[in-house]
């Protein structure tokens, strides 16, 4: 059993035919949401076709969720699929990070800069 099991009723801001969202409990920004797959699989490789196409559609219903409230000037997209790329809950979950100018010194590589050291070019 993951800790998004429980989750869905509690923190729900939307409920969609193969996924949730939900506010994330530490957000790295305000409004970051994830969505969270209702059938437990542990990431974006196991989940189904339908699946897969379902997930474009949650993103963009995600970010209209994140500006009714928000005014982000930028989106991170992303997500941990393994222990060694930092997945913690082994149940998929696809974050949606509002950005904001001026909320990082210098922006520039965004996710590349999951190894430390490597996000320059």
């Amino acid at each position: 059993m993951s800790a998004f099991t429980n989750t869905k009723a509690d923190r729900c801001v939307h409920a969609g035919r193969h996924f949730f969202i939900i506010r994330d409990a530490y957000p790295v920004s305000p409004g970051h949401c994830l969505i969270v797959s209702n059938r437990e699989v542990s990431d974006f490789f196991e989940l189904s076709e339908d699946e897969h196409a379902d997930l474009a559609s949650m993103v963009l219903v995600a970010k209209q969720l994140i500006e009714a409230e928000h005014a982000p000037s930028g989106y991170n997209i992303g997500m941990n699929c393994g222990i060694s790329a930092g997945q913690t809950v082994m149940h998929f979950h696809c974050h949606v990070i509002p950005r904001y100018t001026g909320d990082a010194e210098d922006p520039r590589g965004g996710v590349r800069h999951c190894v430390p050291g490597k996000g320059y070019y």
